[in-house]
């Protein structure tokens, strides 16, 4: 490279330089000046990796903390209204005797069991079961139809016309029953005015509105009527394959990719709606409360750029909700209504930042918990087959096979409540628990029980 300078008498003098004469300390310079940017972007990824890896590890610590606050309060929630339910199911089964399996013969079970052999008595229990399960299915699927086609009217009057039933017809041969069998006379027009008090509060909390305990004892109330009834008009071994088979249908019909249980409570996902309050025992509200409007504030003067904030706060909402925001915390934002002010002019208003102000719109202000949102539901079909066992088991009048059975329901509904906390979908309550009593109690009879009373007659104690 050839470079021209001026000697001072005016000359020019050429002097000749090699090539790379200044790329040696321009490359070092530029490595000095890289080298701290190499190592800021080095510490930067270090600072998002960790941070990153901070993050995936609290997040697991919050699913594991609310995995056990799951299985732990919850259990609790479920035990009280399940243990209420058996527990009125087996004082009735002791204190009277109205209430005998195979007492009086039922359209569903055509098929008697006082046959000579017990391979016949086996034949006929399973084909009572099968024309039960029969009935059951096709009620379930008529549900199913009627919901996805959004015929609510006529599903709130078929629920409507079954807890009358419940809570009029059964309550008052309940009644009954119970005078008859304690020898307490009780006459006529008390016992209408106990069961038509009962039944309409038990109407209005159930379908329209009430207090959360109010509607929750209702439903176990339900419950163990219809479970007495079922172990009423059920013959023995019909009602032991009943169980069986049920707890096979429920699995079928929860966990199936088509599965009609499944279809109902993901189509009421999708659509954001609770399912009837008559089929399923909640811990929480299955119904909004409307509250008084909160008084108005004064109006507040508030710029663009607060409402761009909002706007923004709102859509990372919808964002985090996979694109639906609750509809509870909508209601609870008051609504923004843009007004422009009138003593700004026109002509300035295309000069400055438009200013509005915010006036709260006459909505109802509603209370939202996030407990309650993540109450657990049972489907009142548990309590019955529940109660049915406990039933079965307390009417041979050992409490060991009663405490036994007691015990394994309970073991198997803290094994599926773990279960729905891992898995976070909606899961089948009967398989795990009907299985546990149905081996409990054939043990304890036929084995435990035996074991027992031949150790009492030898005297040997353990």
């Amino acid at each position: 490279m050839t470079e021209l300078l001026h000697s001072p008498d005016g000359n020019i003098l050429g002097v000749e330089r090699p090539e790379n004469y200044g790329t040696s300390a321009n490359v070092s310079s530029s490595a000095q000046m890289s080298s701290p940017n190499e190592e800021l972007d080095e510490n930067n990824s270090n600072v998002r990796r960790h941070r990153r890896q901070d993050q995936q590890q609290n997040r697991t610590d919050n699913d594991d903390e609310e995995i056990f606050k799951y299985g732990a309060s919850h259990v609790v929630k479920l035990f009280v209204p399940v243990s209420l339910c058996m527990f009125i199911v087996i004082v009735t089964i002791k204190t009277t005797t109205s209430y005998t399996p195979g007492g009086a013969q039922w359209a569903y079970t055509p098929f008697t069991e006082d046959k000579q052999t017990n391979t016949q008595r086996i034949l006929f229990s399973l084909a009572n079961a099968m024309i039960f399960m029969a009935f059951v299915i096709a009620a379930t699927f008529i549900l199913i139809l009627l919901y996805k086609f959004r015929c609510y009217k006529i599903i709130h009057g078929w629920l409507i016309l079954t807890t009358l039933m419940l809570l009029f017809f059964f309550l008052y041969s309940y009644f009954s029953s119970i005078s008859a069998s304690l020898n307490r006379p009780i006459d006529m027009i008390t016992i209408c005015f106990l069961t038509w008090n009962i039944g309409v509060m038990g109407m209005y909390s159930i379908h329209w509105k009430g207090p959360l305990r109010i509607q929750q004892a209702y439903l176990i109330l339900m419950s163990a009527l219809l479970a007495l009834v079922f172990y009423k008009f059920l013959p023995e071994w019909t009602g032991w394959l009943i169980l069986g088979v049920i707890s096979v249908w429920d699995l079928l019909a929860v966990l199936c990719p088509k599965g009609p249980l499944r279809i109902l409570v993901e189509t009421a996902q999708e659509r954001g709606e609770p399912i009837f309050p008559a089929l399923i025992y909640s811990s929480t509200m299955v119904y909004m409360v409307t509250a008084v409007d909160p008084p108005r504030e004064e109006f507040a003067t508030i710029n663009t750029n607060s409402i761009a904030n909002t706007s923004n706060s709102n859509a990372d909402e919808t964002n985090e909700n996979g694109g639906f925001v609750n509809a509870a915390i909508r209601q609870q934002q008051p609504r923004r209504q843009l007004i422009p002010r009138a003593d700004v002019p026109q002509e300035d208003v295309r000069r400055e930042e438009p200013r509005y102000i915010v006036e709260p719109a006459a909505t109802p202000h509603i209370e939202d918990d996030d407990d309650e949102e993540k109450g657990v539901k049972l489907g009142l079909g548990d309590f019955i087959f529940y109660s049915i066992l406990l039933a079965k088991a307390s009417a041979l009048g050992d409490w060991t096979v009663t405490m036994a059975c007691y015990v394994s329901l309970l073991i198997g509904l803290c094994l599926t409540l773990l279960l729905l906390a891992i898995f976070r979908k909606a899961l089948p309550a009967l398989p795990i628990s009907i299985t546990f009593g149905l081996i409990f109690y054939f043990s304890t009879v036929y084995i435990i029980g035996p074991f027992c009373a031949q150790l009492s007659l030898v005297q040997v104690f353990i």
